[in-house]
């Protein structure tokens, strides 16, 4: 009785470049360490987009905050004189609810009108300027982020207009 010793199927794959013999030849048994099977790696235009949109955000996603860091340190280093916007530089913008005269008209029923102070600016006619804190400069965007964070943990809602940082 003779067994008939079929041989393995052979591999059959597009991304091996020589097939797989399971054959012994003397060259195999010198050094098996050097003939391997071959890959080819094909690389199409998706997956270098995408390999080129990771290493761009990387980038970005380092570059950005490295130039934002540089130009504050370059602002903190330069004086400002700018005077604040919202005020001229005053330090104090006019009351809207009395119009800056610090008095409130009411008419009441019949023709009868009652004046009385303004309970917004307390007769003042002015309030301390929101931008510039009263100081009359206008601050950097950071600057200001820093004095809203100090007032805030003060409990501090409306500085005088004696207040400077």
């Amino acid at each position: 009785m003779r067994v008939s010793v079929s041989s393995p199927p052979r591999l059959q794959s597009p991304f091996i470049h020589s097939p797989v013999s399971y054959t012994q030849s003397p060259s195999r048994l010198r050094s098996p360490a050097t003939c391997y099977p071959r890959i080819k790696a094909e690389v199409d235009t998706n997956t270098v987009i995408a390999i080129s949109v990771g290493v761009a955000s990387v980038a970005l996603g380092i570059g950005i905050p490295v130039f934002y860091e540089t130009q504050i340190d370059n602002a903190a280093k330069r004086e400002n004189t700018q005077p604040c916007f919202p005020c001229n530089g005053t330090g104090a913008q006019k009351c809207r609810l009395c119009v800056g005269s610090g008095n409130v008209t009411v008419e009441l029923g019949g023709g009868e009108k009652e004046v009385s102070n303004c309970i917004n600016c307390d007769g003042a006619g002015s309030l301390t300027c929101t931008t510039c804190q009263g100081s009359g400069l206008q601050p950097r965007y950071l600057d200001r982020r820093y004095v809203h964070t100090i007032l805030f943990n003060q409990n501090i809602t409306r500085p005088n207009s004696s207040f400077r940082y």
